[in-house]
């Protein structure tokens, strides 16, 4: 039996958006309504960075980059459809590359030549299929802990991936909940964990059956960032906590021979979420990438 508790993340969300000087904005894309952050704006010399979340996520999981990066840079932090305050359609496919395609749409729209992206886990997944879908290519891609990368070179690419990992990332129980979120860190319990699960437990004990078509169909092309990811792919960096349990470390291999020429950081003690684990830290390794590739 569930335990009844308080939704209190609307309230916090709106907190967090006020704090960080962020304006929200919503659009339509491949019939999902598409809930986004906005700060700044396109203009001559300014970078447009994309942030795009992981599973059974959502935008606000860049916050403290947003407290960190530079207030004149134009950033925009989508809620992916199926997450957040983006709309769930029951009938629709989540797979990486359509997921891309919804993005593309969605930054058809935006008037740079400047553009940047970063995806964090199943985002970084995402961002490496759409940043060889658009045109002109993006100025740089970050991927932190990405999802859709083998561990070895055994893998077999072109089948379903088998994975265990629902077991932690879909909660059926505060219990699940709980452990989704020290699962996400270094694995050890924490007060920030705790914390967590405690604010947005409600939401995602809402979202299972959502999250269940989603994470199925992810995995069933999970590996199609392979098919993109190698040597003509935009300026690469690679973020990574050597404590993750989610993406292990040794997917990191895969990127020192696919893509020889991707810059790779290894955070120590770090686990699944540099963004929020190291904030500082990583949100200054992607200002310095961005900074020596924009124009």
């Amino acid at each position: 039996m569930q335990i009844p508790a308080p939704n209190l993340w609307p309230a916090a969300r709106t907190g967090q958006r006020l704090l960080v000087g962020a304006r929200r904005r919503e659009t339509t894309v491949d019939g999902h309504r598409l809930v986004f952050l906005e700060r700044g704006k396109p203009g001559d010399g300014v970078p447009t960075i994309v942030l795009v979340h992981g599973f059974a996520a959502m935008k606000e999981n860049w916050a403290l980059w947003l407290q960190t990066l530079p207030r004149h840079w134009h950033l925009l932090v989508p809620d992916l459809p199926g997450f957040g305050e983006s709309s769930y359609c029951s009938d629709a496919n989540y797979r990486y590359e359509t997921q891309a395609s919804r993005l593309h749409q969605w930054l058809a729209r935006v008037p740079t030549d400047n553009l940047h992206l970063a995806g964090s886990s199943m985002g970084g997944a995402i961002v490496a299929v759409l940043a060889h879908r658009l045109d002109p290519a993006p100025r740089s891609v970050t991927l932190l802990n990405s999802a859709g990368i083998p561990e070895h070179a055994e893998v077999d690419v072109t089948a379903p991936v088998k994975s265990d990992r629902d077991d932690i990332l879909i909660p059926r129980d505060w219990k699940g909940v709980y452990r989704m979120f020290n699962s996400v860190g270094t694995g050890k319990p924490s007060l920030s964990a705790l914390t967590m699960a405690g604010l947005l437990g409600p939401d995602l004990l809402d979202r299972t059956p959502s999250l269940r078509h989603i994470f199925d169909d992810m995995l069933a092309d999970g590996f199609a960032p392979v098919r993109y990811l190698g040597p003509q792919t935009p300026p690469l960096q690679v973020q990574w906590g050597d404590r993750d349990v989610i993406t292990p470390t040794r997917c990191v291999d895969w990127f020192q021979s696919a893509t020889p020429h991707a810059e790779i950081h290894m955070f120590r003690g770090v686990g699944h979420l540099p963004m929020l684990e190291t904030p500082w830290r990583s949100a200054a390794v992607l200002q310095r990438f961005v900074q020596h590739h924009s124009r």
